[in-house]
């Protein structure tokens, strides 16, 4: 693959109703990679979850810098094991955060395009050629009665259930991790986002933020905003890649 120039740029924002902000999300564009993480559990042991899948992400990737496609999805599945096994080693000792564990995005690029290792219902989007495709599939209770044809899409969005994770890190003793790989190419762009974002704003109005000219970090403005406009129930974490 013809190396190709790759910005990044990201926020987080506590959003309008939590006193605390259980997102987190790392940008590491020498070693091309990122990563936003949604800790599950409360603030008590939310926060240290998805803070727990961003120090293991870069300490595996810290490691090597080889970017052969197998071993970057190597270190994207050492990076997710190795978040799971001290999550589940923390709740051991302290049994009061029992359920704590994290919802993670981890995209990085190989010599062939690019990977995403994905648990939950954060997102991983790909913009090519003025469409936007969610390249993730929610692990949700509400995604899977969608699959299953009892609710709509319209419906899943005011669903009092749409917060229920079907598959986390750190939760279950398996780890059933999904891994998305393409080609990549110049006016790409992705977007990995929490759930704070896409609750909050639909598809429609994202596209029509990366169909604008404005700049990367620009456009992770204008989406938090977008966030927040829409009431800002949970906290709002987004990274954009645009590729040229």
């Amino acid at each position: 693959m013809t190396m190709l120039n790759i910005n990044f740029a990201g926020k987080t924002n506590v959003g309008l109703k939590r006193s605390t902000n259980e997102d987190v999300f790392v940008i590491e564009g020498q070693r091309g990679f990122c990563l936003v993480a949604d800790g599950l559990g409360g603030a008590a042991a939310g926060d240290l979850a998805s803070r727990f899948f961003a120090e293991a992400t870069v300490e595996v990737f810290r490691k090597a810098a080889d970017l052969d496609e197998e071993n970057v999805v190597m270190r994207i599945q050492e990076s997710f094991r190795m978040a799971h096994d001290k999550i589940r080693d923390h709740v051991s000792k302290n049994p009061l955060h029992n359920g704590m564990g994290c919802t993670a995005e981890l995209l990085a690029f190989s010599d062939q395009g690019f990977i995403v290792g994905h648990l939950g219902d954060s997102r991983t989007y790909r913009f090519r050629n003025g469409h936007l495709k969610q390249l993730t599939h929610d692990h949700s209770l509400v995604q899977d009665q969608i699959d299953k044809g009892l609710i709509g899409e319209e419906k899943a969005r005011q669903h009092p259930l749409r917060n229920v994770i079907l598959k986390a890190v750190g939760i279950d003793e398996d780890l059933a991790l999904d891994l998305i790989r393409g080609r990549t190419y110049p006016e790409d762009q992705f977007l990995l986002c929490s759930d704070g974002l896409t609750d909050m704003v639909d598809d429609v109005d994202i596209g029509n933020v990366f169909n604008s000219p404005l700049p990367a970090d620009k456009k992770v403005d204008r989406l938090i905003d977008l966030a927040l406009s829409g009431g800002g129930k949970d906290n709002i974490t987004v990274v954009l890649i645009d590729i040229n």
